[in-house]
């Protein structure tokens, strides 16, 4: 019984939010709301500055864009509307001590904060299945143009939207978190019923399982490839090696990116699952919150990845620049000596 009480709906439960008689009041301290409060504003404005800068950058030189930077610019789009859509209503109600804008407020937050995060862990999934088709099957890169790109875009934000909008349609819902002053998908609906169960399996396989497999298998086999083929771009000529050397450079930028968004996110995942199918309300609220504040800092990581790989980038380059210079110089001194010893000669004669 104890088992069946642990991994059935429970025709009697009662999530926490229909427990309590003020479900949007903080069950967190002052002083801990305060905290987090600050730190998302910390966040917010690190964030929605750093995407911002980098959706600058990218429309100064959008004609050059490649498409698989077309692509990458878009979590840069994702990042910073949850930074400015989302994140207020948040630093709002942890310095107010409770969430005040209502079920309504809640709903769109939570959607928006849904909308965003498929958003962009369905951008990683893109960006790792070009980088691998680019890597592992040359032929590919020689028919993907700016249009493809476009084309991807409109399927991501097309996809994005129809699960984020599943919930309104019935078939779940968005709620308060249990410290209060956060909402989010309703992963209480599984204790409940069998509907809410295949609800929550649906989001789980289709927006969290399937798209981190499709990333780790083309990080797995273009880590395998590009072990194997570093000798043979060797041989090739100057072109191909420095394109060569932009096509790892871009599968970095989008390695980090990815480790760097499901490591805020997997303990997210793991206690929204845990309140989903675990012992009913047996997570902690302090525990609860702070995978919560982790996966809110996942926007703030990519700016500075982008920027990290291209100081590297960039001084990899002007070595490599100074170094070609220095060769050119040294022959044509060895040249006009050459030129010199030779015109020396003719005189002499």
């Amino acid at each position: 019984m104890a088992s069946n009480h642990s991994t059935s709906p429970q025709d009697d439960y009662l999530p926490h939010y229909l427990q309590d008689e003020d479900p949007f009041a903080s069950k967190l301290s002052r002083e801990a709301d305060i905290v987090a409060g600050f730190y998302l504003t910390i966040i917010g404005v690190l964030s929605t500055c750093g995407n911002g800068y980098v959706l600058f950058m990218s429309l100064k030189r959008k004609k050059k864009l490649r498409p698989a930077e077309i692509v990458t610019v878009n979590l840069a789009v994702c990042d910073l509307g949850i930074s400015v859509v989302g994140k207020p209503f948040s630093i709002i109600s942890f310095f107010s001590h409770r969430w005040v804008f209502g079920w309504l407020g809640c709903r769109w937050y939570g959607w928006a904060g849904f909308f965003f995060g498929c958003g962009s862990l369905i951008t990683m999934t893109a960006v790792s299945l070009d980088r691998y088709l680019k890597i592992c099957h040359l032929p590919y890169g020689t028919w993907l143009k700016r249009h493809h790109a476009f084309i991807c875009l409109a399927i991501i934000w097309a996809y994005a939207t129809f699960w984020a909008t599943v919930p309104f349609a019935g078939l779940g819902n968005y709620a308060p978190e249990p410290f209060g002053t956060s909402c989010t998908l309703d992963w209480w609906l599984a204790q409940s019923s069998v509907a809410g169960q295949a609800f929550i399996l649906n989001i789980l396989f289709f927006c969290l399982l399937l798209p981190t497999a499709v990333i780790v298998f083309s990080y797995v086999k273009i880590i395998l490839k590009v072990k194997s083929s570093t000798k043979e771009v060797a041989h090739y000529d100057t072109r191909i090696q420095n394109s060569h050397v932009l096509e790892i450079k871009l599968t970095k930028v989008a390695m980090l990116i990815c480790a760097g968004f499901l490591i805020a996110w997997i303990p997210y995942a793991v206690v929204s699952v845990w309140s989903a199918f675990g012992q009913p309300d047996s997570v902690p609220i302090q525990v609860s919150v702070i995978p919560t504040l982790l996966a809110k800092s996942a926007a703030m990581y990519n700016p500075i990845i982008y920027q990290v790989i291209d100081c590297k980038f960039s001084c990899c380059r002007s070595l490599k620049k100074k170094s070609s210079l220095k060769k050119s110089r040294l022959y044509t001194i060895y040249g006009n000596r050459e030129t010199t010893a030779v015109n020396e000669t003719h005189l002499e004669v």
